[in-house]
């Protein structure tokens, strides 16, 4: 990792994925496993592609025809009756071109939405490890710019290449068909195509490429520092992370205009060849229709331009949907890495449901390193019988958090043996542990909706009463209905419209409701006014009472009555006891206690 933002939210350039693979048929080939629920859509459509790409050629052919025949020979009603002819295929390829768009949109659409919600699924089944060390901003242009790209790449790409690809053929068939020799003159130019095509295409793939990674981490830093603006504002840190930000566009910037020279030469050349072609062609071709000997029918002279225009007007389409193509596969490089990623950990496959569980949490030597060799956790060693309120009081950065962390089953230990009524987490299943579980983070995350639906979170099936129910016995109830609309307040995105107390109140009540066997609480009342504690403590003492409860707390008021306390320092446990044990040891704790009284009373 190059760099990395601190919490004022300035940018940070962290581009540690892998060197991208070089655009092969592989990706192509993935992309399309997602089509096969839709068979039936994509065999139609691909029907109707291979028709639509015959049908101006033939069109050109019909027009050589009527000016060969009807219109050569004077003849009134062959001349009418052929545009006639001309005017309904004309209506019968729009009826086509219409029926293929439609199909294509319909088909990449439908594709893109089971792509779209395998990444989001894939996403969560993840562990917290993942999400601690990749950007919020990242993760979201996976989500998506990324599969927008391989949208047009499903929707556009291979069908309208394909139709402009039959389009030649077709056209090229019908002129060999009407002069060989002019054709040859096509069959010339085509070694030149093929080395301009094959001398820019590694150009464009590697511009393309460095123009979606860099509108990544444009992405990436607009959401870390929407997400971290009232930092960025309290430090008066606008000019400093406008400068970052002015950075990245620049780089974006020189990106895409690098794409685009490299693209505005490749196009214009083979531009060139096309016009090139052109005037050979009538040069050659006014001299074999001027020259009695050879007498080309004037008919056929101009059917072969018509064709010859229908043969080189593919070729910028297909240059464009070339570099369409580069853009798909470069998302769908990004995308599929991310389907690829797997979990650091997961369930083993003999792994059993943890019963309902009394409540017993045990940790046996336990050691843990989120980077490796580097521990933050040495032999942790404790129990909590069930029903016991256990406390952990140390500084940042002592281990506190890995800990609850161990006990969610969010990480596994890397040594050691974490136990819930004798189960050990690696044995059972996740989603088991987590259903008896409650938890009251550090960070009160709601999420949109009502307060209600947000209490309810911890009981999906909770009734309109049990929720009421739940405020009433935090000591709530009351200032929930103050609110505008009631429990029926809309929050906004993090709980917005809600002071930080109420915020709090509703991660309470939400983990009453959920009654679980073992209650985790993360510097639960941090946000909290002495005012609103004082009101919550008689709450709080019932919510614990007969459940395993683990705090973590700086402050110690709010644990005085904990059954256990654990004083952690570097990863290690360095004292242990009772509130009132640990007073009298004179040590650590008493230390950090003094000092919080002393700033309480300040």
């Amino acid at each position: 990792m190059k760099h990395s933002a601190g919490s004022d939210g300035a940018p940070r350039r962290d581009d540690d994925e892998p060197d991208m693979r070089p655009l092969d048929f592989g990706l192509l080939r993935r992309m399309f496993t997602y089509a096969r629920p839709y068979r039936g859509s994509m065999y139609t459509l691909f029907g109707l592609v291979v028709l639509r790409s015959m049908q101006l050629p033939v069109m050109a052919w019909i027009l050589g025809r009527v000016i060969n025949g009807a219109i050569a020979h004077s003849d009134p009603r062959g001349t009418f009756l052929g545009a006639l002819g001309y005017l309904g295929f004309a209506c019968f390829t729009q009826f086509t071109f219409h029926y293929r768009q439609k199909l294509a949109l319909e088909f990449g659409e439908s594709v893109l939405h089971d792509l779209r919600q395998h990444l989001f699924t894939h996403l969560q089944t993840l562990t917290l490890g993942y999400f601690q060390k990749t950007r919020l901003g990242r993760i979201l242009s996976r989500v998506t710019s990324d599969l927008d790209s391989v949208r047009t790449g499903v929707q556009n790409v291979l069908f309208v290449s394909t139709v402009q690809i039959g389009q030649m053929l077709g056209a090229g068939v019908f002129m060999f068909a009407c002069d060989p020799v002019l054709f040859s003159v096509l069959l010339g130019i085509a070694p030149v195509v093929w080395a301009l095509n094959r001398h820019f295409r590694k150009k464009l793939s590697k511009a393309y490429r460095d123009a979606q990674e860099s509108f990544s981490r444009v992405t990436a830093t607009i959401a870390e520092s929407v997400g971290g603006i009232r930092l960025i504002q309290g430090y008066v840190r606008q000019d400093v992370n406008s400068g970052f930000f002015r950075a990245l566009v620049a780089d974006h910037s020189k990106y895409n205009l690098g794409a685009a020279r490299t693209s505005a030469v490749f196009i214009p050349l083979l531009e060139l060849n096309s016009q090139f072609f052109t005037a050979t062609v009538l040069l050659l071709g006014g001299y074999r229709a001027l020259n009695p000997q050879i007498a080309m029918p004037l008919g056929d002279l101009i059917q072969f331009f018509f064709l010859a225009n229908l043969f080189f007007e593919p070729i910028k389409s297909l240059a464009n949907q070339y570099n369409h193509a580069l853009t798909a596969m470069a998302g769908a490089e990004r995308v599929f890495r991310l389907l690829d990623t797997q979990p650091e950990w997961s369930d083993p496959a003999d792994a059993v449901d943890l019963p309902p569980v009394r409540g017993h949490v045990a940790f046996d030597q336990v050691g843990f390193e989120y980077v490796p060799g580097r521990p933050v956790l040495h032999g942790v060693s404790f129990e909590a019988a069930p029903g016991t309120t256990v406390a952990l009081v140390g500084h940042t950065g002592s281990g506190k958090s890995t800990i609850i962390n161990l006990i969610a089953k969010f990480h596994l230990a890397t040594s050691g043996h974490v136990r819930i009524d004798g189960y050990d987490l690696r044995e059972v299943r996740t989603p088991s542990v987590n259903r008896q579980m409650g938890l009251v983070l550090q960070q009160n995350f709601l999420f949109t909706g009502s307060v209600r639906d947000n209490i309810r979170l911890g009981k999906p099936g909770a009734s309109d009463d049990e929720v009421s129910e739940a405020a009433r016995r935090l000591g709530a109830l009351d200032l929930f209905e103050a609110l505008p609309d009631g429990l029926g307040t809309r929050v906004g995105e993090r709980g917005a419209g809600l002071s930080l107390g109420q915020r709090q109140l509703v991660c309470f009540a939400r983990a009453l409701l959920a009654d679980p066997r073992i209650l985790i609480l993360d510097e639960a009342t941090s946000s909290i006014d002495t005012v609103t504690e004082v009101r919550t403590q008689e709450a709080l003492s019932r919510l614990v009472a007969g459940r395993t409860s683990v705090i973590v707390a700086h402050r110690l008021s709010t644990i005085t009555h904990a059954d256990l306390v654990l004083v952690m320092e570097g990863g290690h446990i360095i004292e242990r006891g009772t509130h009132a044990s640990l007073l009298a040891m004179d040590g650590t704790y008493a230390k950090l206690y003094r000092e919080f009284s002393r700033a309480t009373t300040a």
